[in-house]
């Protein structure tokens, strides 16, 4: 019997009627090339079985010491602590497991807990990025163990974070979200709206919507609030305003107006390009956002980035936006 360290396993080939309940070392290949069992598979008895018929003889195996935690367990127990939400957690070859959505979603990410994690030897965690939106069955995020083992003192500290921290990542649903469009022109509102109807439509065809109603409006600071007066008595998830014209700040027609419909504005100005004149504002917990000069293309902007988290009726900070500078470059 041979005997090799590797790692913090010990790898062994053993006689394959010895191997029942432990861990290939190495991925197993049928003569034609095709994957017979991979590499981390723990062996079961049908496993040996179907070996045999395969007429292999010996197999590479590992053998964990006393204090270890196999691949497989390790991932899943980080997998159950570092997610929640709208998830399921599926095991795949080599020690990992992957998150997936199991509904229309949002991603939320504590993205300094998620460093904080990777920093470890042992667990490395990728997710997609903060706000993203995520269709069922995509996978959202994937947990990679060292090779076989990691030790238990190493996987209790970082479920421990998890556990007083966590989670790192929120599935947020988004189900049946109404969005409402107030479209404005300073000389016709059905001009906004021809030109921009088509695009919106677009942007907002990948999510799973309730419905879409609109109002188009001459932007005068009377008729806006009418409008966004007349659009939020339908009590949508969020409104969004498409003007032509491009505003000052929170003082021009569309920031006056959306203030005297009794809304608070959240944040003007954000770290993003496309975008940067992008005006956040609250009615209660219902999202305003206006983004002029967004609506005009479907090129990613602003409004891609904040619009799943405002659909699944998660409040976007001031702070949040500010935060979006690191990877808001997008053209």
């Amino acid at each position: 019997m041979a005997l090799a360290r590797k790692g913090l396993v010990k790898a062994l080939t053993v006689d394959v009627r010895q191997s029942t309940g432990r861990v290939l070392c190495s991925t197993i290949f049928r003569p034609g090339g095709k994957k017979l069992l991979a590499k981390g598979h723990q062996l079961s008895e049908e496993d040996v079985k179907l070996l045999e018929t395969e007429g292999m003889r010996e197999v590479w195996v590992t053998e964990l010491e006393e204090g270890e935690v196999g691949e497989d367990q390790a991932v899943t127990r980080v997998g159950m602590e570092m997610g929640c939400g709208a998830l399921e957690i599926r095991l795949a070859a080599g020690g990992r497991a992957n998150l997936i959505a199991t509904e229309p979603s949002c991603n939320l990410i504590d993205e300094e807990l998620l460093k904080q994690i990777n920093c470890t030897s042992s667990i490395a965690i990728a997710t997609m990025p903060n706000f993203s939106y995520a269709e069922p069955g995509r996978r959202v995020a994937t947990v990679k163990s060292a090779p076989f083992a990691i030790a238990q003192a190493e996987l209790e500290a970082v479920t421990n974070i998890l556990t007083e921290q966590g989670p790192i990542l929120q599935a947020r649903p988004i189900r049946k979200p109404t969005v409402a469009v107030l479209y404005t022109d300073p000389n016709h509102g059905d001009r906004a709206r021809l030109m921009f109807e088509t695009i919106m439509h677009q942007r907002l065809e990948p999510y799973p919507l309730g419905g879409v109603q609109s109002l188009a409006v001459v932007e005068r600071e009377d008729a806006v609030v009418r409008g966004l007066e007349s659009l939020l008595r339908t009590k949508p998830t969020v409104v969004l305003i498409a003007s032509t014209t491009a505003p000052a700040g929170p003082y021009d027609t569309i920031g006056r107006a959306i203030s005297k419909a009794g809304c608070q504005i959240e944040r003007f100005m954000a770290p993003v390009e496309p975008g940067n004149l992008l005006l956040l504002a609250y009615h209660g917990d219902t999202p305003i956002i206006s983004a002029p000069g967004c609506f005009r293309s479907a090129k990613t902007n602003v409004v891609d980035l904040i619009l799943p988290p405002a659909l699944a009726q998660y409040r976007v900070s001031g702070w949040e936006i500010a935060s979006l500078g690191h990877g808001g470059l997008l053209i």
